[in-house]
């Protein structure tokens, strides 16, 4: 390849972006990626590095909430507000779920590391691909040290990318630890030719979910007045890893997604198929959505010792091939 080009950027690479004339997104920056395969990405180096946008052979594969890009210098703790929903977003480390307060500490909807910005400490590449690290700091005056490794491998051999974090508490003082990796799948992949595979246990979130617990894997056509329902899975492993995935025979384009159980040993469906609304969000967790308080009061609270750290992996797998979905199962 390299007699054919002057410089790679031609087809494949890294450029860093920065938002301009885009509101409460002015200024943002973003690394913009591409393997020259057909699979682009978007990092908000202000969102933790979140993945805010991911096209795949020319079709959208995320959400795009009616917030757009919002920066974290307009964050003010209200999340549905700040929501822009992307690809991915990280919610966590100091609560995953509703708001709250416990001990004197205030703490908002889903937390706050998806608002924290990024440092750029590294990028690699060759002939494989381009692995990206990126650290991300949330600490405070006499309270929670948290440093986040965020690491990205974007493949040049096939339409792939990996993510890696480490989370350490740098403190003295162990620290609650949840962590929800908000993947939202949106419109052309998400439409109703698309088919939802997810082999595990089912328990649906409440009373109102488990009415309509036969349908939870059934993609409707958007729908007005949609009532928001959630499910928790167990799913099924191999060779540690789970497998969830959505492939849309409309546009012949499908995603799987394979994340790490001994660290991530629960999975999030969140199903909103409304008018302008229209998202699917598969959410490998290590958590419910209940929130801190409930978390503690049930015994089910993950918490981070002085010095001790986690490591979760996710890998992103997109194709063109139906049988190839389907052998992921």
């Amino acid at each position: 390849m390299k007699n054919y080009v002057g410089d790679f950027a031609q087809i494949r690479g890294a450029e860093e972006l920065v938002l301009q004339n885009s509101g409460k997104g002015n200024g943002m920056r973003f690394l913009y990626l591409r393997n020259g395969l057909g699979l682009e990405a978007f990092l908000s180096l202000d969102r933790a590095g979140d993945v805010v946008r991911v096209t795949y052979k020319g079709d959208n594969m995320g959400y795009y909430s009616s917030c757009g890009f919002v920066s974290p210098l307009f964050f003010d703790g209200r999340f549905l507000e700040n929501f822009t929903g992307g690809f991915l977003t990280t919610c966590g480390f100091e609560n995953v779920g509703p708001e709250g307060e416990e001990n004197s500490e205030y703490f908002v909807k889903h937390g706050t590391i998806s608002s924290t910005s990024a440092k750029i400490c590294n990028l690699v590449e060759n002939e494989e691909g381009l692995t990206i690290k990126l650290t991300v700091k949330q600490g405070e005056l006499f309270g929670r040290k948290i440093v986040l490794q965020r690491e990205f491998f974007f493949s040049y051999l096939e339409n792939v990318f990996t993510l890696k974090d480490e989370i350490t508490n740098v403190g003295d003082q162990k620290t609650p630890f949840m962590a929800l990796y908000h993947c939202n799948v949106g419109y052309p992949l998400l439409s109703e030719s698309a088919r939802l595979k997810i082999h595990g246990k089912i328990t649906p979130y409440n009373d109102f979910a488990a009415q309509n617990i036969d349908n939870a894997l059934v993609v409707n056509p958007p729908t007005s007045g949609y009532r928001s329902r959630c499910y928790y899975y167990d799913v099924e492993e191999k060779n540690g890893f789970a497998n969830v995935g959505i492939f849309n025979s409309g546009i012949n384009k499908g995603l799987v997604i394979s994340y790490d159980k001994s660290t991530l040993p629960n999975l999030t469906q969140w199903k909103l198929l409304g008018f302008g609304d229209y998202v699917m969000g598969l959410e490998p967790c290590n958590c419910t959505i209940d929130g801190r308080i409930s978390e503690r009061k049930n015994g089910t609270l993950k918490e981070l010792k002085p010095n001790e750290s986690v490591v979760n992996t996710i890998k992103f797998t997109f194709t063109d091939s139906g049988e190839d979905f389907e052998g992921a199962f």
